[in-house]
C-alpha cells in the first residue's frame, strides 16, 4: 500500500521542486520572461533577456534557444522594414508618367537587394509564421518585379 503512494508522491514532490527551481533561479526567471515577450512579437527584448540570462547560466538551453529565435526574429522584421521601404520608393518611381533609365537601375537595385537578403533569412520551426509568410510574399514581390525591370 505504501508503495502505491510513494512514486506519485516522488514524481509531485519532484515537479514542485523543479518549479520552484525555475521560479527562484534568475537565470530561468529572465527565461520565462524572454518567452512572453517572444511570443507577444517584442523580439528585441526577448533576445536582450535571454542574453542576460545566458550570461547567468550558460546552460540554461531555454535561454540560448530564446535568444536564436529572436534574433532569426529580429533579421525577419528589418527584411520586412526594408521591404516596405523600398516598395514605397519603388511605388513613387512607377507613379511618373516616364520613368528613366536612371530609376530602372534603381529598382533594379533594390529588387536585387532585397532578394538576395531573402535567401540569407533561415526560418526555423519556431520562427513566427507570419513573418516568415510577410517575408516570402515581399520576396516573391520584388522577383517578379526584377522579371519586370530585366526585361
Amino acid at each position: 500500500m505504501k508503495s502505491k503512494f510513494l512514486f506519485p508522491g516522488l514524481a509531485v514532490l519532484f515537479l514542485v521542486i523543479m518549479g520552484l527551481f525555475f521560479l527562484v533561479n534568475p537565470s530561468y526567471e529572465k527565461s520565462i520572461e524572454a518567452k512572453y515577450y517572444y511570443n507577444t512579437g517584442n523580439y528585441k527584448k526577448a533576445y536582450k533577456l535571454a542574453n542576460e540570462a545566458f550570461s547567468i547560466d550558460v546552460y540554461n538551453r531555454m535561454a540560448a534557444t530564446i535568444m536564436a529565435q529572436s534574433k532569426t526574429s529580429i533579421k525577419y522584421q528589418k527584411y520586412i522594414q526594408q521591404a516596405k521601404k523600398y516598395m514605397q520608393e519603388i511605388n513613387l518611381i512607377a507613379a511618373k508618367n516616364s520613368i528613366s533609365d536612371a530609376d530602372k537601375a534603381r529598382m533594379k537595385m533594390m529588387s536585387e537587394i532585397m532578394v538576395d537578403s531573402y535567401v540569407k533569412l533561415a526560418p526555423s520551426v519556431i520562427t513566427d509564421k507570419d513573418l516568415v509568410a510577410k517575408a516570402a510574399k515581399y520576396h516573391d514581390d520584388f522577383e517578379k518585379l526584377l522579371e519586370k525591370v530585366n526585361r
